[in-house]
């Protein structure tokens, strides 16, 4: 197979470039002529081992970080078409599956978004939607729910868990109220420390916290300080997340010379080693650069799934779906302006029974998702996995990559066997990311941001 052309080994790329959490990303997909059916682009596709996952694109407020697909607040009666819209659409995706064999769900998430926006009766709805509509069983499968400290209150809560939630992720981000303040996330430590002591009452199995570094005003100091502020709720999980600062968010419309400032990646690179070793010290077990587990944690997944080889459903006009040959959803924006219509008519759509936007994956994309979903995991990529997938090895097709991950540093383990990060290689996970992107797929991400 052609690879693009990579830098010279010592060529060092800034470290925070992109964060990957799918690939090939929405800003690459685009509208699909003809738009294809969905019972068509499901047959022949495995179903034994289905991630689900329904987007609810509403918050209280928009963190001056985020660009995710969401919007403040809800006009009258705008949950309730959202939901509705959201039937429809599980009902047309069940029809297209079909039942010879009947699909069988893995894992199971709601996110946004913040799914806890929902009052109590409407995440009720949410959840028989999930099972009623589209067949799922959540209380046999990890369903994981993103939470904020404003929304989680004892009655959704209780929803949550009662309907089978078995992990709930909240977005903390600083312990310190100033910090928080300048990431224009405003709330209370009281507020913070109420929700996590209700979580911790409602008994769900892992509480997740979500921390950032790299805020305006932070300190090692005080990094430390809420690290040791989420440690003292033993949750199962944390996450250390980078701050980054992204065209048309609150941050980005007053961006200053942090963006281009590499004094300011020194400081996150110093932050997040900080964490990582404080994390590792008090008994959590690295999973990628961001997530971090408790070694005591219970088991969030099934031993047979893999998110490199098999689909996921998704359900909402902000969630992906993913054939082996297509990457699907709705459209995508960050603008508030174009969030909320895309909402509006997601609302209002009838028909859900073919695919709008989208990505088509050839063999190369399918060879690059599945080396950047495993080899940037601290467990590494599996040549043998690779091999009965592609017929080849990553050493076959990303020669010249992974050449320069290890003259770099960044590779510990290269042998034929496993290809695994070295410590600094995962800190530098956002760089590695970008560096596998097809020409085609940089291309289109390039077009979609210059728009």
């Amino acid at each position: 197979m052609t690879v693009a052309p990579v830098a010279a080994a010592h060529t060092v790329p800034r470290p925070y470039q992109s964060y990957l959490y799918a690939y090939p990303h929405k800003t690459a997909y685009r509208p699909l002529e003809p738009r294809p059916a969905l019972e068509q682009l499901w047959a022949g596709e495995s179903r034994q081992a289905l991630s689900l996952y329904l987007h609810i694109p509403f918050c209280e407020v928009r963190c001056g970080f985020c660009n995710l697909f969401t919007r403040v607040g809800a006009p009258d009666g705008l949950t309730g078409r959202y939901l509705d819209a959201l039937s429809r659409q599980a009902v047309a995706v069940r029809e297209a599956l079909g039942d010879e064999p009947p699909p069988r769900f893995a894992n199971a998430a709601f996110g946004g978004g913040t799914p806890t926006f929902l009052e109590a009766a409407e995440l009720e709805r949410l959840c028989d939607i999930a099972e009623r509509d589209m067949g799922a069983d959540l209380r046999s499968v990890p369903l994981s729910v993103e939470a904020s400290p404003a929304t989680a209150s004892a009655d959704r809560l209780a929803v949550l868990v009662r309907r089978g939630a078995t992990r709930l992720s909240l977005g903390v981000q600083s312990f310190v109220e100033e910090e928080a303040r300048a990431a224009v996330r405003p709330q209370r430590r009281a507020d913070v420390e109420a929700a996590l002591t209700r979580i911790r009452e409602s008994a769900v199995p892992v509480l997740n916290i979500d921390l950032i570094y790299g805020i305006d005003g932070q300190t090692t100091a005080s990094w430390r300080y809420s690290l040791d502020a989420a440690l003292a709720w033993r949750p199962e999980e944390i996450y250390l997340y980078p701050l980054y600062i992204r065209p048309l968010t609150g941050l980005g419309r007053h961006a200053d010379a942090r963006i281009a400032d590499r004094d300011w990646d020194e400081q996150r690179l110093r932050l997040y080693r900080e964490g990582r070793d404080h994390l590792l010290s008090e008994g959590y077990e690295q999973v990628s650069m961001r997530m971090f587990r408790r070694a005591d944690a219970p088991s969030q997944g099934p031993d047979d799934y893999a998110c490199q080889t098999d689909g996921m459903i998704g359900l909402g006009c902000g969630a992906r779906s993913y054939t082996s040959a297509l990457h699907y959803s709705f459209d995508y924006a960050v603008s508030m302006r174009e969030v909320r219509a895309i909402i509006d008519d997601y609302s209002a759509t009838e028909d859900f029974s073919r695919a709008l936007h989208g990505r088509w994956v050839d063999e190369d994309e399918a060879r690059r998702r599945h080396l950047l979903q495993s080899l940037l995991q601290a467990e590494g990529l599996e040549s043998g996995d690779y091999l009965r997938r592609f017929g080849t090895t990553p050493a076959d097709d990303f020669a010249a990559e992974l050449d320069v991950l290890a003259r770099r540093g960044w590779l510990q383990d290269a042998g034929t066997e496993r290809f695994r990060l070295s410590p600094e290689g995962l800190a530098h996970s956002d760089a590695i990311g970008p560096e596998f992107f097809s020409p085609a797929v940089r291309d289109a991400m390039t077009a979609y941001e210059s728009k």
